[in-house]
């Protein structure tokens, strides 16, 4: 009786452990797992950001000649790009940075404004540069989805604000993609996109990398 009440009080403390997991705690264990098993050379690209990257799972097949950590997670904003740092930035001592968030800001919450996106990212771009102040970061444009149409002007709001910040900073780039995924009437184009709407097909990716790798380091 006694072995059976202390596997039911494990399971119960696992479970409320895992209601009072922040929000994409599995996903960081899961790299964290991966990095225990193999971990990433140093001076590697690191991306890092929400599901555009996520859904990149080929994304070292596009930069050929460059090594390429992917740390993107589905469905993350700013704030859990910043909650994750330590575990998913600051190990990796990458030689670039490359950032794709922020549309998940303005989609999940219609109270936040694109000036509390640049906030957010301003906050994450000084947590970089506190632990890698040399280290070049690249920020690629919030995309036009069909699915967020709704969206698109405070996206190129707050795409704008960043890219203004950026401008002012050292060793830092804004990369544009926005305007290279829209038709002459500034929509989205419709078959560069999956099914959802939301998520790119190989063609939106194919445009990424064109626009992407010119910012590389060590371009081959």
């Amino acid at each position: 009786m006694k072995i059976l009440q202390l596997i039911l009080a494990i399971f119960c403390c696992a479970a409320v452990a895992a209601q009072d997991a922040p929000p994409f705690y599995e996903e960081i264990q899961t790299f964290k797992k991966q990095d225990s098993a193999s971990f990433p050379p140093k001076n590697a690209i690191l991306f890092v950001g929400s599901s555009s990257f996520t859904f990149w799972t080929d994304v070292q097949d596009y930069f050929p000649g460059y090594t390429i950590i992917n740390r993107g997670f589905g469905g993350s904003t700013l704030q859990d790009v910043i909650r994750y740092a330590p575990d998913i930035i600051t190990p990796y001592k990458p030689k670039q940075v490359v950032i794709y968030c922020g549309e998940n800001d303005l989609a999940y919450d219609d109270s936040v404004t694109p000036w509390q996106v640049l906030q957010r990212f301003k906050t994450l771009f000084t947590i970089i540069r506190k632990a890698y102040p040399a280290v070049p970061v690249a920020y690629v444009s919030m995309k036009p989805s069909p699915s967020r149409k709704h969206l698109l002007l405070k996206m190129t709001e707050a795409n704008l604000y960043i890219e203004t910040f950026l401008k002012k900073q050292k060793q830092a780039v804004f990369i544009d993609v926005y305007h290279s995924m829209v038709d002459t009437k500034g929509e989205p184009l419709p078959q560069i996109f999956i099914e959802d709407n939301l998520h790119m097909n190989a063609a939106g990716y194919r445009i990424w990398q064109l626009l992407i790798q010119p910012h590389l380091l060590n371009t081959p």
